[in-house]
């Protein structure tokens, strides 16, 4: 019995004794500025009333006390298009929110905006209150109204109509979206088409599909993750399948971040002053397809920017056809891949003629030591032209054709000289070349008489430069 008193007595002696250490905590007002992991919030592009992911902002008291942060507040108030999380609390306004010494907290961002036109800024401020003085973090997001194409097991998601999309509003695709078979899809200068994850297109055997944008406002053609961080990473969608017998007419268009940029069978394709960079495998899938390419720039693909297989009809005039990756160094990343084979979904191996395969005033280059790989099949057409181009090319790795004492294919170009381009990293691509670049006054002005302005409008009728930009 005297045992149970004393275990017992001695049980609430501590727990009085814990009562008191959490009695004695005092947290003071702060009396130096706090500090935070950042002074602005740049929030993904956000879509009308589509919740953004969340972002984190770490508040830092570096004083030796405990202080209490008389008041937190989103600057908008209730009116305010973001949310907060303070503390595991969600709301736009807190008050005596404690933060012990030398330790932090997170507050938690996020929008649902409302979008009042085709796209604004969302703007406002979280607001932190003290004897210290007023500071503030910033939020900024741009909002956009949206359109929406969703897959679901009622709702195929097909364009059965001759359709037209304009700038009004963001196009955001949620699973596959079919253009049927002999309709026509126009997509309108300015507009901006979104994939979801593992979601993209399809253009049906003898539909069209025409991107006509211009140099100032540019169609966009990408993953529905904006933040920057994503743009220069692939596999956000998976790709545009043109299926046999269809057609692409694309103009002034950037298209990334997918798994495979277009995805053609048998397929036809005029792409001019356009952009296909960092996809998983591909910018250019091409089975016994005719691609005519003129001002284009590619870079950051995984397998190849373009690959050609089962053979076809290829051009690309003036093109700058890069592949540095800081993400996929793993992988092959060439130029240009050629073969007369194709693997069908069977498995089996199908083969087609390459009737041409024509490289004119163009740049193929990489840190690969072959940027350009050819695989002829016996007795299969393989017909190339390599005219006035810079090539990366050693042959070391059996690239599959001769570059030097080869007149009938190779003509008046040259391997292995670095075009110095400006900037090639995916973050920052700018692949004009330097002012010193052996690329500059290459050209044949025959071949520059057919594309007279560069991609960006500037002429070329004298003294061309290769690649995509004069």
């Amino acid at each position: 019995m005297k045992f149970k008193l004393l275990l017992f007595c001695s049980f609430w002696t501590l727990l009085f004794a814990i009562s008191c250490n959490k009695d004695e905590i005092s947290f003071d007002a702060p009396s130096q500025e706090l500090s935070f992991s950042k002074d602005t919030v740049f929030c993904d592009t956000v879509y009308h009333q589509v919740r953004s992911e969340t972002y984190a902002v770490k508040i830092y008291n570096n004083e030796d006390k405990d202080v209490m942060i008389p008041r937190i507040n989103l600057e908008k108030g209730a009116a305010s298009l973001y949310k907060i999380n303070v503390d595991g609390k969600s709301g736009h306004d807190f008050t005596n929110v404690p933060l012990r010494k030398k330790d932090s907290l997170f507050i938690f961002v996020e929008i649902a905006p409302q979008a009042t036109g085709p796209e604004a800024i969302a703007e406002d401020r979280v607001l932190f209150t003290s004897p210290a003085g007023q500071q503030h973090v910033t939020l900024f997001s741009v909002v956009q109204d949206a359109e929406f194409y969703i897959q679901t097991p009622s709702n195929p998601n097909v364009l059965t109509n001759h359709t037209t999309w304009t700038n009004n509003k963001a196009k955001i695709i949620y699973g596959d979206l079919t253009v049927d078979q002999n309709v026509t899809l126009d997509i309108q200068a300015g507009t901006k088409v979104y994939f979801h994850k593992n979601s993209g297109m399809k253009v049906s055997g003898g539909a069209t599909l025409n991107m006509n944008g211009t140099q100032a406002d540019q169609i966009i053609v990408r993953g529905d993750r904006n933040d920057s961080y994503y743009d220069t990473i692939p596999r956000n969608w998976n790709s545009i399948k043109m299926e046999p017998a269809s057609i692409l007419n694309m103009n002034h268009t950037r298209l990334f971040g997918g798994t495979k940029g277009l995805d053609m069978k048998q397929a036809n394709a005029t792409i001019k002053n356009s952009f296909i960079h960092t996809f998983q495998e591909f910018g250019i899938y091409a089975v016994a397809s005719t691609v005519n390419a003129s001002n284009l720039v590619m870079n950051n693909c995984g397998e190849s920017a373009i690959g050609i297989f089962k053979g076809g009809n290829h051009t690309y005039t003036h093109a700058t056809i890069a592949n540095y990756s800081a993400t996929m160094g793993s992988l092959n990343r060439m130029g240009i891949f050629a073969t007369n084979e194709w693997k069908n979904e069977n498995g089996q191996t199908e083969q087609g003629a390459l009737q041409n395969l024509n490289i004119l005033n163009s740049i193929v280059y990489s840190d690969r030591d072959d940027s350009v790989n050819f695989e002829q099949t016996p007795g299969q057409q393989f017909q190339y032209l390599i005219q006035n181009s810079s090539i990366k090319y050693s042959g070391a790795s059996g690239a599959g054709f001769t570059f030097d004492n080869n007149p009938m294919n190779v003509i008046q170009s040259f391997k292995n000289e670095d075009p110095k381009f400006v900037n090639y990293f995916a973050a920052q691509m700018n692949l004009r070349v330097k002012a010193d670049s052996p690329a500059r006054n290459k050209g044949a002005l025959s071949i520059a008489a057919t594309v007279p302005t560069d991609i960006v409008g500037a002429t070329r009728t004298t003294s061309p430069t290769l690649g995509a930009y004069q």
